[in-house]
């Protein structure tokens, strides 16, 4: 069969606008189109099959495309019912991948489109959240039998993963790519703070300077939304359960205090915890009239949407991504995107600038993991700091910029005790 005939999308006719999309990922992507040309050349994944599961969009179909260039037999699907763009999905089956993925599916569809991908049997895989680690290790184990290991792109997943090997149960090694340098000092800082406020600003159409934005983490994502929330001008109110991220949030100039008394205070709420009910019942109670919650966390549990449900007298659909809730005593709380990834599910993602270090990572990571499986054993493991530190220099070059080398003698002092 041939991926055509394989895969399952919404419309191959919107393919046209797909490749346009996929074209101008290409165009901004010059790290991944180094590997790509590696890939070509070297065919690391000759004969394997790989399952990739991330927010399928352009720039995601494009690193599907950098491992097709390795050889691989690629399929396909997606990590968030929201943030499928299927014209991007019809795209890629012309181009020979196997896709199964679609915007807004019911949660059945989703997860049989996961197992769908699963079914194939792969050798190797990228992981979004921890989902096909998930299926492979509880209802379908018998998926996991050609697994040599994956990649995990997200901080959520990472947990998942740590769960796995403490209990010593995980099957396969992992490479933690969300734990990389070159990942979690950009992607997470600088991809997730813009990516966020582009969602939330197309969305609402609304000002974000005078307002009070609460920022519920202060983890690296949770460090760039609040950057960019002052950068618009906004006032910034950090909620934490980490004493030191506490700290450094107030020392760069944040105000720092519990949810119960933030909620008072938030025009504009964003949670990047990868947690659950973060935002529930007793802070609605407090909120202003018009209070606007997003998620940019992993899953759509931050903000605990059946006390929303319950607290409020009607829901309705004001604005494409925006669900007014009604409370019984006439204020409206907003829900953006079904409290869903605010940036993928009410915008494109990250840039594809910042795209191209995290992708490069992850298409590194599955030749690093490919050739060292056996070597690893069934643990998840850090990306190796050479593979990381060669991402950034392909960057700085893709920049034109170029930095300092240690001498000899510098080296020697540095790694000696002696000299002084």
């Amino acid at each position: 069969m041939t991926a055509k005939e394989r895969s399952i999308i919404a419309d191959p006719a919107l393919a046209p606008e797909g490749h346009l999309k996929i074209e101008w990922a290409d165009a901004h992507m010059p790290v991944l189109n180094r590997i790509k040309e590696q890939f070509a050349r070297e065919l690391p994944f000759q004969g394997l099959k790989v399952v990739i599961s991330l927010h399928l969009e352009a720039k995601t179909a494009y690193l599907a495309k950098v491992v097709q260039a390795g050889g691989a037999e690629v399929t396909i699907t997606g990590s968030n019912p929201l943030s499928t763009q299927d014209d991007v999905c019809a795209a890629l089956v012309e181009d020979g991948i196997t896709v199964f993925a679609k915007y807004n599916p019911s949660p059945e569809e989703y997860k049989a489109l996961l197992i769908r991908a699963l079914e194939t049997k792969p050798d190797l895989i990228i992981d979004d959240g921890g989902d096909l680690v998930t299926i492979l290790h509880s209802e379908r184990p018998d998926l996991a039998v050609n697994v040599r290991g994956g990649a995990e792109e997200t901080t959520t997943g990472v947990l998942r993963l740590k769960a796995l090997d403490k209990e010593g149960v995980l099957r396969f090694p992992m490479v933690a790519v969300n734990d990389a340098y070159c990942k979690y000092l950009f992607d997470n800082r600088y991809g997730t703070g813009q990516s966020v406020w582009d969602g939330i600003n197309r969305t609402t159409n609304l000002v974000v300077a005078g307002k009070t934005v609460v920022v519920v983490g202060y983890g690296w994502c949770g460090r760039g939304v609040a950057l960019r929330a002052k950068g618009l001008g906004a006032q910034v109110i950090v909620t934490e359960v980490d004493a030191i991220k506490a700290i450094e949030a107030y020392m760069d100039g944040f105000s720092v205090m519990p949810m119960s008394e933030a909620a008072k205070h938030g025009d504009f709420f964003v949670t990047v915890t990868g947690n659950r009910n973060v935002i529930r019942g007793e802070h609605y109670e407090v909120m202003k009239n018009g209070a606007i919650l997003a998620n940019a966390g992993h899953f759509d549990v931050e903000v605990n949407k059946p006390e929303l449900e319950a607290q409020s007298v009607s829901k309705r659909t004001v604005r494409r991504n925006i669900e007014e809730f009604k409370m019984k005593d006439g204020r409206s709380l907003y829900l953006l995107a079904e409290g869903r990834l605010v940036n993928l599910a009410a915008g494109d993602g990250h840039p594809a600038e910042i795209m191209d270090m995290t992708f490069a990572l992850q298409a590194l990571a599955l030749k690093y993991v490919n050739e060292q499986n056996q070597a690893i054993g069934n643990k998840v493991v850090n990306m190796p700091y050479e593979l990381d530190e060669s991402v950034a220099r392909f960057k700085l070059e893709s920049l034109g910029s170029s930095i300092d080398t240690l001498s000899a003698e510098q080296k020697a002092y540095l790694e000696g005790w002696q000299e002084h």
